[in-house]
């Protein structure tokens, strides 16, 4: 049926806007999946990728883990560092080498809070050290009841007390030359069967430390 532009006019823009409704509404449709095809791979792996970054599966810190080698070190090293310390404290008032003094100070000074630290390993570790009623643990010396490597025994402690001057330098000098050579042993026997990551570090400080001052002390004596 014929009908005038007049009467049909409003129909038609009706019309039009309507099927500019549902064309929009159909692109925007489109526009969306594609936009979603193309970005929500990138946002699925992103996705993938966060979670799987923070998953409780990640393996834990090793420094909180421990075996028998590891307390078996921390309760030995104690009581080994603590008679070096004994020995560099002997040198205030006995040495006479400005060297042996340096080296004497140094020793206490790097094996303190070593002993303060595996003493704060044991306990975390629920693991006792070994004392004395003195407050020194294990500070039995050689054949006073200690097989660990370099330990001085009573009479070697005895007899450095005794000495002065340049025969105190050469005895504190062979003496430490000796502990120091057992401490690196016990540190390489931790660092081959050790399990924490902190003690083994500790041991390695101990071997790299205590062979530069064995090569310094070596020097020392030669010229004694």
């Amino acid at each position: 049926m014929f009908t005038s532009p007049r009467s049909s006019a409003p129909r038609r823009a009706l019309a039009a806007a309507g099927t500019a409704a549902v064309l929009a509404l159909t692109l925007a449709a489109c526009g969306s999946g594609d936009s979603k095809d193309s970005s929500m791979p990138g946002m699925h792996h992103g996705g993938g990728s966060a979670a799987s970054s923070s998953s409780p599966s990640s393996p834990p810190s090793s420094s909180g883990r421990f075996n028998g080698a590891d307390v078996t070190f921390a309760q030995q090293m104690i009581p080994h560092h603590q008679q070096a310390v004994e020995m560099a404290e002997l040198a205030e008032g006995r040495a006479f080498d400005p060297d042996v003094k340096d080296l004497a100070a140094a020793i206490e000074k790097a094996q303190d809070p070593e002993i303060s630290t595996m003493r704060g390993w044991l306990k975390s570790w629920g693991k006792p050290g070994s004392s004395t009623a003195s407050g020194r643990p294990g500070m039995q010396h050689g054949a006073g009841g200690t097989d660990m490597a370099g330990m001085m025994s009573d009479e070697h402690m005895t007899a450095l007390k005794a000495a002065q001057g340049t025969a105190f330098d050469k005895m504190f000098v062979q003496m430490m030359i000796d502990h120091h050579e057992g401490a690196i042993t016990m540190a390489e026997d931790e660092q081959k069967s050790g399990r924490s990551a902190d003690a083994k570090k500790l041991a390695g400080t101990v071997i790299t430390n205590q062979t530069a001052e064995i090569a310094k002390m070596n020097r020392i004596l030669g010229r004694l």
